[in-house]
């Protein structure tokens, strides 16, 4: 005989396992587009040198440091400080200690990236350490339609002394690099850099 109770318990245990397996496919698809999303960033990021006069949000440019902050570093000890710079005098000042760096002039801000020498004392793990951190804001502002440059300063002898007058930095802060960043005025086309003859197996 027909079972109205057993029907209707039927059904909502059916529509139950439909809105479970809708939710599995929903967030199936969100890490499947996050995805296509790095590697896009990956892939089309490109240094940019021409900016237009728009501002950078602070909102912005706090996404970028907690997208740098959330890069690996040896013992996890996040040996890094970032100086802002976003006012427009003190970046054209800038360029007198990196000539290099004329882009400052029409970038809208900038971040100085520094390594903690107290934090982490082996020179090599706190430069490898900052530079994954610089990556990371590279693929954050691509992500967030920003331009950006990565703009050696360590290892330069006469930009790094330049940086530490400049910034008044302590004795144990290390300044990495200089990353300007603005909303781009150019286009630069990706290209294929991908190399077979790059990639070896096992061996040499």
């Amino acid at each position: 005989m027909f079972s109205p109770c057993f029907s209707v318990k039927g059904l909502v245990l059916t529509l139950r396992a439909t809105e479970v397996s809708l939710r599995n496919t929903e967030k199936s698809y969100n890490i499947f587009r996050e995805t296509m999303e790095v590697q896009e960033a990956l892939l089309n990021r490109r240094s940019i040198r021409k900016y237009n006069d728009q501002k950078i949000n602070k909102e912005d440019i706090d996404k970028i440091l907690k997208a740098a902050m959330y890069a690996p570093s040896a013992m996890n000890l996040q040996a890094w400080q970032f100086i802002v710079i976003d006012d427009k005098d003190v970046l054209i000042e800038t360029i007198k200690s990196i000539p290099y760096a004329e882009m400052l002039k029409q970038s809208t801000a900038a971040i100085l990236v520094c390594g903690d020498s107290l934090v982490e004392k082996n020179e090599s793990w706190l430069l490898q350490n900052c530079s994954a951190a610089i990556q990371n804001i590279l693929l954050s502002a691509q992500g967030l339609g920003i331009g950006s440059c990565w703009i050696a300063i360590h290892g330069m002898n006469d930009v790094y002394k330049n940086i530490k007058a400049q910034f008044k930095l302590p004795e144990n802060i290390v300044p990495v690099s200089l990353i300007s960043l603005g909303y781009p005025d150019e286009v630069i086309k990706a290209e294929e850099r991908f190399k077979q003859d790059k990639i070896h197996f096992n061996k040499w």
